[in-house]
């Protein structure tokens, strides 16, 4: 899916960049030659947004911040998101409690959890969230 220039769709679907992963100097795989978005990354298509969401929130868990509230803390810093609320519709949406510890079998309803939030929607069937995990694990 090429990156689509409609203006009614969220930002971070325009971007094919669902996470909203802004942008810091990685050089991530699938990013477009050009970045046009003056604060996020832009992705070729959409599973590399969400290749590059699962590499962020594996590496996250992996490393000891494996909470609903630690991961998103740490995704969407309070100093610019209502933070508190994105924690619990996460959580919500994982029926867990936001200090109760995940695992990667969560993953993808975790990347769901975080797409709807960050866009409103989540307009992506659960093979192309698997294919990004894939893709994670072997680009």
């Amino acid at each position: 899916m090429a990156r689509t220039f409609d203006r009614t769709l969220p930002r971070g679907i325009r971007n094919n960049n669902p996470g909203n992963i802004e942008r810091t100097g990685t050089r991530w795989r699938g990013m477009a030659a050009e970045q046009s978005d003056p604060r996020f990354v832009v992705f070729e298509a959409p599973e590399w947004g969400l290749r590059a969401m699962a590499r962020i929130l594996k590496n996250d868990i992996l490393a000891g911040r494996n909470t609903v509230r630690a991961l998103i803390y740490e995704w969407a810093p309070p100093t610019e998101n209502v933070t508190d609320a994105y924690v619990v519709a996460v959580a919500r949406a994982l029926g867990v409690g936001p200090d109760e510890p995940i695992g990667l079998d969560r993953l993808p309803a975790l990347m769901r959890a975080i797409t709807r939030h960050e866009n409103g929607v989540d307009p992506y069937p659960p093979e192309l969230y698997a294919r990004a995990i894939q893709l994670e694990q072997t680009a």
